[in-house]
């Protein structure tokens, strides 16, 4: 049985010490204790994955509320990867997206490297018309 299977899905994104040690332990941009802080204020939506307590995974969902909805953060510690907690993360992320988003919303993510399959399944894709872009200050 895998080591999954003891992983519970919580509706409330990590405190700012676990949002930056899981986004080293993923290999995702490091990001300040201030960035953070302010940050994880806007987050809009957003669930943690527990393991005997300790967080283990997230995603979150931040935007305006209204036009705009991005679709963050997700990440799994690599001992736990592989095993469907990313699909845990996209299905609650997506269940309030088709809840609470407006039918005119845009919905976006940008997908490292073979994430794309997982986000295809939902409705997910590379954009025609659009090219995503972005800079650091």
């Amino acid at each position: 049985m895998s080591e999954a299977h003891d992983v519970e899905l919580v509706e409330r994104f990590p405190g700012v010490a676990d949002y930056r040690r899981l986004r080293e332990a993923t290999g995702l941009s490091p990001k300040s204790e201030a960035a953070a802080e302010r940050g994880l204020a806007s987050t809009t939506y957003g669930v943690s994955l527990l393991r005997n307590g300790e967080v283990v995974g997230m995603g979150r969902i931040v935007g305006d509320g209204g036009c705009f909805h991005f679709v963050v953060d997700i990440a799994v510690v690599p001992a736990l990867q592989g095993q469907g907690l990313g699909k845990r993360i996209m299905d609650a992320l997506d269940a309030w997206l088709r809840a609470n988003a407006e039918p005119s919303a845009h919905v976006s993510l940008f997908a490292d490297g073979d994430a794309k399959h997982l986000y295809a399944r939902y409705g997910f894709a590379q954009s025609d018309k659009s090219v995503g872009m972005f800079y650091r200050v």
